[in-house]
């Protein structure tokens, strides 16, 4: 059968529609989701700019703020565990320590400090810098105040102050090193599972939990150990001096708290940091020089140290 308007069958004409009207809704279904794409991308960027918006009015500049123009103490948060890629990280404190000693209105520096420790490089760069600052500095205290825990890594910065301060509950010292993992080894030959490690080394599996630790490995490991060790009583003795007891407890890994750290010449006094403010430094306005983060810094980072801590697991720390 032929359609009499244009000689074409009616079938072809059917199909020829049917084509036609499909080719205009998936037009169409491609505009919609185009549409989508770019509402869902605007309102990400419009989240982001709140976020970055609501930072800048929480914190108008990088260090300080606008209450940084007047006479004040110049304070930096050193919190949780110092590592690669942690809010106490080195890269991240040390431009804020910088900004603290430079500050022609900040009168002295605090290091507040709540932390159980962590990478005995990172704590050696910020305890440093510290004394360096304090070398082209040298009219500008610092000084060091221990919150819940100066643990460690956390003590090991704080002995660059010129005084330490700790509350009579905090715990203060674990002066010591540890590398810490576990071994599998007993629990592969029950299940029957063999290890393969190919290396180009002969010491390149180093630690491997799945092979057995023999004599030469744990006296060479110790040995390393015992150098960092050695390296954190030195910055201790540089910072404290006299004020130490001679106690070989001291460096013995022992944590302790705050009233046996004053005796044990770990810590200057008992205080909080408005009472160091207060009482020692006398001057009331406190600033805070901690770098802020937004919150997509944080996921990000966080994400980063569990999965550094995850692969690294036989890496050693300082608590």
């Amino acid at each position: 059968m032929t359609d009499k308007n244009n000689g074409m069958p009616w079938e072809r004409e059917l199909l020829r529609d049917f084509m036609f009207t499909l080719h205009k809704e998936q037009v169409k279904d491609r505009r919609w989701r185009m549409l989508l794409k770019i509402l869902r991308a605007s309102g990400i960027i419009l989240v982001m700019l709140i976020v970055f918006k609501l930072g800048s009015a929480a914190k108008p500049s990088p260090f300080g703020g606008n209450e940084a123009a007047k006479s004040h103490i110049a304070y930096i948060n050193i919190r949780g565990e110092i590592s690669p890629g942690a809010s106490a990280d080195a890269d991240n404190l040390i431009p804020a320590i910088k900004a603290a000693f430079k500050s022609e209105t900040s009168k002295a520096v605090v290091l507040r400090i709540n932390s159980p420790g962590g990478s005995p490089v990172q704590s050696g760069r910020i305890y440093e810098e510290v004394k360096y600052q304090k070398e082209i500095y040298p009219n500008k205290k610092v000084f060091a105040v221990i919150g819940d825990i100066g643990a460690s890594g956390g003590y090991y910065i704080a002995a660059a102050a010129d005084e330490i301060y700790a509350d009579q509950a905090s715990l203060v010292g674990s002066i010591g090193v540890i590398s810490s993992g576990f071994g599998f080894t007993g629990l592969m030959n029950k299940l029957g599972v063999e290890r393969r490690a190919i290396t180009a080394g002969e010491n390149k599996a180093l630690l491997d939990p799945f092979a057995p630790l023999d004599d030469s490995t744990r006296l060479f490991w110790e040995d390393v150990l015992d150098r960092t060790h050695k390296q954190f009583i030195a910055r201790v003795k540089e910072g404290r001096g006299e004020r130490l007891k001679e106690d070989p407890r001291v460096f013995s890994g022992l944590i302790w708290n705050g009233e046996q750290a004053l005796e044990m010449g770990l810590i200057d006094g008992l205080g909080s940091m408005n009472t160091v403010a207060r009482d020692v430094i006398n001057e009331p306005n406190l600033v805070d020089y901690t770098p802020s983060r937004d919150i997509f810094q944080r996921i990000t980072q966080s994400a980063k140290v569990a999965v550094s801590a995850f692969a690294n697991e036989q890496t050693f720390k300082m608590y």
